[in-house]
């Protein structure tokens, strides 16, 4: 990821001691020191009050084959409050659930997902490339014997339960057929004000917005810009407007494009972004929703929960039940 950058060379240096300033308080909160969540609390504004809910990365990708049933039943097990799936279309026009262009990624199979029948995809298994290691450290892969199907999206909606909301990530292109294909499944299983779709391809967002049912995220890009804005120069130029959901990476590896009459220089920074500024900022109205990813160890969720995040995207919604247990 690269972000622009024109501005003189003291909001870069401002930027760096923003991200050394939230460095330091996560450190911080790896001691367990309770004053440190306390400050920053206060600090966000007064946003930290309830806990965080999880939500389940691809049904749980650390636990079980990644967008499966088996996946689902697992995070649902695991108490994940939240639901999120990665769906394409089959060559036929059916959607499933399936994050990778190829098949050849996770199944034992070939091909694009949209060049395959519905049929064809479902005689895969899915749960080909997923391993653990077993009690003497060796790499293990428990369901190349006990093949998973690839789900469609009307099976995952009617296994998961009504009352668990579901972020639909749509991964496909061209826009158009996805978009058309999904959005009848969810009529069709009355299921939209269950869903929230999610996407980082804009032309996917705008054909959703045309369904005056469909409920997105704010793209991607509108979020990462108005974050760098406030990390680089400490404006909060267009809040997001009431009732938004926004998502993005609590931490991110980020490439600072500086341009000089002759060139230009970068620097490599590994992002902790969101920091009681920038909660504050997207939080200008208070019903603004907060969705962090990667969030997958007890200290970045403490310091989720401090911020006053609604929702922290996790690979292990079972390691996520432990550390909620024990905080």
């Amino acid at each position: 990821m690269q972000i622009p950058v024109s501005a003189p060379r003291k909001y870069l240096a401002a930027a760096f001691s923003v991200l050394a300033l939230r460095a330091a308080v996560l450190g911080m909160l790896r001691a367990g020191a309770p004053a440190a969540l306390m400050s920053l609390a206060l600090l966000s504004g007064g946003h930290a009050s309830a806990a965080p809910l999880v939500v389940a990365h691809r049904g749980g990708t650390g636990d079980a084959p990644e967008n499966t049933l088996t996946a689902i039943r697992s995070a649902l097990k695991n108490q994940a409050d939240v639901l999120w799936i990665t769906v394409q279309i089959s060559s036929d026009g059916v959607p499933v659930l399936y994050r990778p262009a190829n098949v050849a990624a996770l199944s034992d199979g070939q091909g694009l997902v949209n060049t395959l029948t519905l049929a064809q995809l479902q005689q895969l298994n899915v749960g080909h490339a997923f391993s653990r290691n077993d009690a003497d450290g060796q790499k293990t892969y428990p369901y190349r014997a006990q093949a998973l199907q690839m789900p469609t999206l009307q099976e995952a909606l009617r296994l998961i339960p009504k009352s668990v909301p579901i972020l639909i990530d749509l991964k496909q292109l061209p826009a158009a057929p996805l978009v058309a294909a999904v959005a009848q499944v969810l009529g069709q299983e009355q299921a939209w004000d269950r869903i929230r779709v999610y996407s980082t391809e804009a032309e996917i967002l705008r054909l959703m917005a045309n369904y005056p049912q469909a409920r997105l995220f704010e793209s991607r890009d509108a979020t990462r810009d108005r974050l760098s804005s406030v990390a680089l120069s400490g404006a909060c130029e267009k809040p997001p407007s009431a009732g938004s959901w926004v998502g993005m990476e609590f931490e991110r590896t980020v490439t600072v494009v500086e341009k000089f009459t002759l060139g230009e220089g970068t620097s490599v920074v590994k992002a902790r972004w969101w920091t009681p500024a920038a909660v504050s900022c997207f939080k200008t109205h208070p019903d603004v929703k907060i969705v962090l990813f990667g969030i997958d160890s007890a200290a970045a969720y403490q310091a989720a929960e401090a911020l006053g995040i609604d929702h922290v995207m996790t690979d292990s919604p079972r390691k996520m039940k432990t550390i909620r247990a024990t905080k």
